[in-house]
């Protein structure tokens, strides 16, 4: 039998090392199921209940394997809806393949059922690099183009292929005029920065008495570095959300998250110091950085495209971050005071004081703060946490301790609600021998969690370690809109927009043969955490949480806190218990040493 269009896709994605494929079927990627069953399920095909989920798996996969992940849907409606989860990976530099159906050649410009113009579709999301397939000797080289941008770009790519192409007999490029062989492989490089602009950046860091590191994801494969550079400067380093697993939240001089989900001794590290060194991060929110002139500073990242961004930086190193910072560090003197770096540890030791007092206040039913407090220190050591976005990820960035051998992400940079579930999925792929605990609120488990948890019952006899843990903040509120509601605009809760229905999402779980768990008291706490992680399989553990526990940004003054309570006594219909949590929560940096429990 000749082999189709279809067969040598999946070989060539065979022989790239892909070993799975998130999809949702359709006819219009019908050549390639016919395909995959003549292949026996090689690469295995991984069926999500929408193709926005098996995005969000492939970027999932992506961030914690380091591999390229793949998604395949269907034209026109199946096309569409993978935007939202390849938007996620372009945003946060995640290299991801989608494989798209189209119509038939034949039907193109017809106004033909689901044709959709998928290069205009695709054409900025995919940027790096899309392109369809009109015969087949343009494979295998544009798939392998696909790859490599992904890869090289870090970035999500598309390969369009009508339904009438797939079926066709491969033939491959010939030795002749206007054909484009290609190869396999990709060797690993390093781009490192001249030696003059390592001497000008070595001179700006040795001339400073307070220095600030901050580093991104892009820091991830020099952590020894990064420690050494910072204990050689006593510098304190704070973390953009990407770069939260990065370094160890035990070192006494890390700060932390930055920016409005932050800390506080992020907040006063970038405040106070007079010079900045941030290593592979494009941390946007530059309020969060130290005043413009106030400090000197230096970046280093690989991308030349994304360098010199956010910050007036004096010398911008364009570099892999491991290769660059081992050239750096000889250069940098040696001998410094310790005052600004005992301050930046007494600013981390205090701020972990005032977290777990937070977390001991007493809300209706459950404080938040305390949900995520109590899971901490039950995480195992080699746990994958992911965050989806909205209040959830205050609490995931500023209580959860990163330790040695944990992996945590979340939406960073698109910040889209719906990442956390399937992203949790996309992880026990990339790592079916660990422990995966994905951190959602109410809204966004009803926004597609509550379905992809019948994909996690699907394919939970996969995993060699079966804990898929699915905590669901439930407080019947859109509670990160909510407070933006109420700090940025001075407006109540608008109750039609932001209340929810109350779901049963623990019986939900138990409906589809999983573990649920439903904790309505704070003392419970703790044991809804062991049932979920001593499940033998996927189990949503359902919190009944006050909505009223503000996220209070790092930079929030008990003066602003009173501004901001004073302008809601409008009509909020929270109002009473958003005072009452907020100044009580507040109160914590103020009055060390007594936190008030009861009221």
């Amino acid at each position: 039998m000749a082999t189709k269009v279809a067969d040598h896709v999946l070989a060539r994605l065979r022989e790239w090392g892909v070993e799975q494929v998130f999809g949702y079927p359709g006819d219009g990627i019908n050549g390639l199921l016919a395909a995959w069953g003549r292949a026996e399920d090689r690469p295995r095909f991984l069926q999500a209940r929408h193709e926005e989920m098996a995005a969000f798996e492939a970027v999932g996969y992506a961030k914690f394997s380091g591999r390229l992940g793949v998604c395949a849907a269907t034209s026109g409606p199946g096309a569409i809806h993978l935007l939202n989860g390849l938007y996620d990976a372009k945003l946060d530099h995640v290299p991801v393949l989608a494989l798209v159906g189209q119509t038939h050649r034949t039907a193109m410009g017809g106004s033909y059922q689901q044709e959709v113009d998928l290069h205009t579709l695709f054409k900025d999301v995919a940027s790096d690099f899309v392109e369809t397939v009109m015969v087949p000797e343009q494979l295998p080289n544009v798939l392998d183009r696909a790859i490599r941008t992904a890869y090289a770009r870090r970035a999500p790519t598309a390969l369009i292929i009508p339904g009438d192409v797939q079926e066709l007999d491969y033939s491959p490029p010939t030795h002749e005029f206007k054909m484009v062989p290609s190869s396999l492989g990709r060797s690993a490089w390093t781009a490192v920065p001249s030696q003059e602009s390592l001497e000008r950046a070595a001179e700006v860091l040795n001339a400073g008495d307070k220095v600030a590191i901050l580093i991104g994801q892009g820091a991830a494969g020099a952590v020894t570095e990064v420690q050494q550079i910072a204990e050689l400067l006593g510098a304190g380093v704070a973390k953009a959300l990407l770069g939260k697993d990065v370094l160890s939240d035990e070192l006494p001089y890390v700060t932390g998250s930055i920016g409005l989900l932050g800390t506080r001794p992020s907040y006063e590290l970038m405040r106070d110091c007079d010079t900045l060194l941030t290593i592979g991060s494009s941390f946007p929110y530059t309020q969060f950085m130290p005043d413009f002139g106030k400090a000197r500073a230096v970046q280093i990242d690989i991308d030349p495209h994304m360098i010199g961004m956010r910050y007036p930086y004096e010398v911008n190193l364009v570099g892999d971050a491991r290769a660059t910072l081992q050239r750096l560090i000889p250069l940098l003197d040696k001998d410094r005071g310790r005052e600004w770096f005992e301050t930046v540890c007494a600013n981390v030791s205090r701020w972990h004081e005032v977290m777990q007092k937070r977390a001991e206040l007493s809300a209706d039913p459950i404080n938040p703060e305390y949900v995520a407090r109590a899971l901490d220190p039950m995480l195992p050591q080699n746990a994958i946490v992911t965050s989806d976005s909205g209040s959830v990820a205050n609490w995931y960035a500023r209580h959860l301790t990163m330790r040695p051998g944990m992996r945590g992400s979340l939406s960073g940079t698109l910040a889209t609600m719906g990442s956390g579930v399937p992203y949790a999925i996309g992880a026990k792929f990339a790592h079916p021998d660990r422990p995966v605990i994905a951190l959602v609120g109410d809204g966004a488990m009803q926004m597609n969690g509550l379905a992809e948890m019948i994909t996690a019952a699907k394919y939970k006899d996969r995993w060699e370690d079966p804990r898929l843990v699915v905590a669901v903040w439930n407080n019947h509120d859109l509670n990160q809109v909510t407070w933006e509601m109420r700090a940025m605009e001075g407006a109540p809760s608008f109750l039609p927009s932001q209340e929810i229905p109350d779901v049963q999402y623990a019986a939900f779980a138990r409906s589809l043969g999983l573990t649920g768990v439903r904790v309505e008291k704070p003392e419970d706490v703790e044991a809804g955490w062991r049932a979920g992680l001593e499940a033998d399989g996927p189990a949503v553990v359902e919190f009944l949480t006050d909505p009223a526990v503000p996220p209070i940004p790092p930079h929030a003054s008990w003066e602003q806190m009173q501004a901001t309570a004073a302008s809601i006594l409008k009509g909020d219909a929270d109002r009473a218990g958003m005072i009452r949590q907020g100044f009580k929560a507040k109160v914590q940096e103020f009055l060390p040493g007594r936190g008030d429990k009861e009221s």
